[in-house]
């Protein structure tokens, strides 16, 4: 791709105090100081100091997180699915996930059409590759584009949209790809749905299960994206690198798509 001509698209949902975005024990929370609230910091950093001395008499605005690794749209490492990988090799954090998988072309699948909390199979990931004419290659980014990514930021996002099962990601990381993404809260079912099914047939191996396929083969995993109904099949590329924590489950990441220029 040339990359003098070509056209960004913002896959990231903005980070802010909204209580529809998480579950309540997981919501960010952002307290603001103005440039008067900046300036007792200000002060102790530079003695003798008086704010009439600055420039409109304003000292720093700043911002004070309270979050973890999977607020905002971010990326899941092998570490957060198990403490093994890759046949049984210890789990590797965020840090650790390879660079080269973090740009490469992308490949959206759109499933904005099935019911919430269905869980999507193999056969049907085949399937809508079939349709949209594309066969995928070695370290393509997926992307999954559900019902949820339409009402981010409102009542019902938690349980809006369709999961990937554990034999759909399996399928996907057996033809090489390693990093995924969705609009979703989550790459699985949205938790609602998966408790029902959970009492009603006793049967643990629903839980969790796209995010645990990740104990047989290590991948990286992006949730809550954004924009994806502005992304054309395939022909873009995804630049997706995440925060850098030591050991960490994911971090943070301002995923883009890379299209060619008009």
């Amino acid at each position: 791709m040339d990359v003098s001509r070509r056209r960004l698209i913002d896959l990231s949902v903005t980070l802010e105090n909204n209580p529809y975005t998480d579950p309540p024990p997981l919501l960010p929370r952002i307290d603001y100081m103005d440039h008067q609230e900046g300036w007792p910091e200000m002060a102790a950093l530079f003695p003798g100091l008086e704010l009439e001395q600055l420039p409109g008499q304003e000292a720093w605005a700043a911002e004070r997180l309270q979050i973890t690794t999977h607020s905002g749209t971010h990326m899941d490492a092998p570490w957060h699915y198990a403490s093994t990988t890759d046949g049984g090799r210890p789990s590797y954090g965020i840090d650790e996930l390879p660079l080269d998988w973090c740009l490469r072309p992308g490949v959206k699948l759109d499933f904005r059409h099935v019911p919430d909390g269905h869980v999507v199979t193999a056969e049907e990931v085949q399937a809508e590759l079939a349709r949209i004419g594309y066969q995928l290659q070695p370290l393509d980014i997926v992307l999954i584009n559900t019902s949820a990514g339409e009402v981010f930021g409102l009542p019902g996002y938690l349980d809006k949209g369709c999961g990937i099962g554990r034999e759909a990601t399996l399928w996907l990381l057996d033809q090489g790809v390693r990093v995924v993404g969705t609009d979703g809260w989550s790459w699985d079912a949205p938790f609602k749905y998966t408790r029902e099914r959970f009492a009603e047939t006793g049967d643990a191996s629903i839980i969790w299960e796209g995010h645990k396929a990740g104990r047989d083969i290590g991948y990286g995993q992006m949730e809550k994206l954004s924009n994806l109904e502005c992304l054309p099949p395939y022909g873009f590329w995804v630049s997706c690198f995440p925060y850098k924590i030591k050991h960490a489950s994911a971090g943070f990441v301002r995923a883009v798509a890379i299209l060619p220029g008009e």
